[in-house]
């Protein structure tokens, strides 16, 4: 029987992924690509909706490979490619902008909030109409399944009643993909505002534990989360959400059951709760970091690597936009 298929990506919006992004979605990622013919990209396309320094854009894009593959995500089992690669996205993009209601995109909650900063005036179309090239990345490879946070349901919402329409109206043509939302995933939030998500947006760069950062460097950050006063080694997100943070990534990076690590730890201090949390850490992250820097000391086989991912992707998407173009009534080349 054959493996239905998957897609799922992020932005290269920094120089390294962070401690959020592997345990939220890479670790997933790599388990999936075992039961899905997985499609990962990194939406190159997508971080161009806010202004970009052109040489960091490309800086950070390979660096987001080199994380992706150190993490574990296989380029002989997944398709790993940027999305630029694949000139289908922007293609189907405007297709389906074309049958977008100009309502139906204003009422995208994250262009509020995204725009805000700025104003909508000053936010550019692109970000504007970026849940609609959201769709057109998942409707090219026709996945049954698009691993997604609560927070971008709204956008496979429209992605499935876009695909809806365009099959009524022009026949079968997409697949009409289901959420699979990762509610087991671990929230890793920030450790010095532990009621905040860890974000690469973090206000205090010392809440933020990246991917890329040295041992010493993680350890530290660590050392010096926020925690409470009274001293109590316990999980309770409400009243200790800095102590349940801490507790939190360590049952996510090592298996072990936040009950079980609690109780290992009964009668000591919050000194040890960082210590074993620290050393953890960098026992999971180190390796990573490591086969990221010979990847990225590499750029040629990286380069090889994303044009094999690039290759297998559109040869799917070349499909699937060949058969939109037909149904539209374009004519053939």
């Amino acid at each position: 029987m054959s493996k239905p298929n998957l897609l799922s990506g992020m932005q290269p919006s920094a120089s390294s992924l962070h401690l959020g992004n592997y345990l939220g979605a890479l670790t997933q990622w790599v388990k999936m690509q075992e039961d899905f013919n997985a499609y990962y990209v990194i939406v190159d396309l997508h971080a161009i909706t806010v202004p970009q320094e052109p040489a960091q854009l490309r800086e950070n894009t390979r660096r987001t490979a080199a994380q992706y593959i150190a993490a574990g995500i296989d380029p002989e089992k997944s398709a790993l490619f940027v999305q630029s690669h694949v000139p289908a996205h922007a293609q189907l993009a405007w297709v389906l902008n074309c049958i977008t209601g100009f309502g139906e995109a204003s009422r995208m909650t994250q262009f509020k909030d995204k725009s805000q900063k700025g104003g909508a005036d000053n936010s550019s179309v692109g970000l504007f109409t970026y849940p609609i090239l959201q769709a057109a990345d998942i409707l090219l490879y026709q996945p049954k399944a698009v691993p997604v946070g609560e927070d971008q349901r709204q956008h496979l919402e429209l992605t499935r009643d876009l695909a809806t329409r365009f099959n009524s109206r022009f026949g079968q043509t997409f697949e009409i993909p289901e959420a699979h939302i990762l509610r087991e995933t671990a929230k890793i939030y920030d450790l010095q505002e532990p009621t905040a998500k860890m974000s690469k947006s973090a206000a205090d760069p010392k809440g933020l534990v990246n991917l890329m950062d040295e041992p010493s460097v993680i350890a530290k950050k660590i050392k010096s989360a926020v925690t409470d006063t009274d001293g109590e080694i316990r999980f309770d997100r409400d009243a200790k959400p800095g102590v349940s943070n801490l507790i939190g990534i360590y049952s996510a990076i090592t298996g072990e059951s936040i009950d079980s690590f609690t109780a290992s730890l009964q009668g000591q201090g919050y000194g040890a709760l960082k210590t074993a949390v620290a050393d953890a850490v960098v026992s999971a992250l180190d390796p990573i970091r490591n086969r990221a820097q010979e990847l990225l000391g590499d750029p040629a086989e990286l380069d090889r690597l994303l044009a094999s991912g690039a290759a297998k992707a559109n040869e799917i998407a070349e499909r699937t936009l060949s058969d939109v173009y037909d149904r539209l009534g374009f004519v053939r080349p």
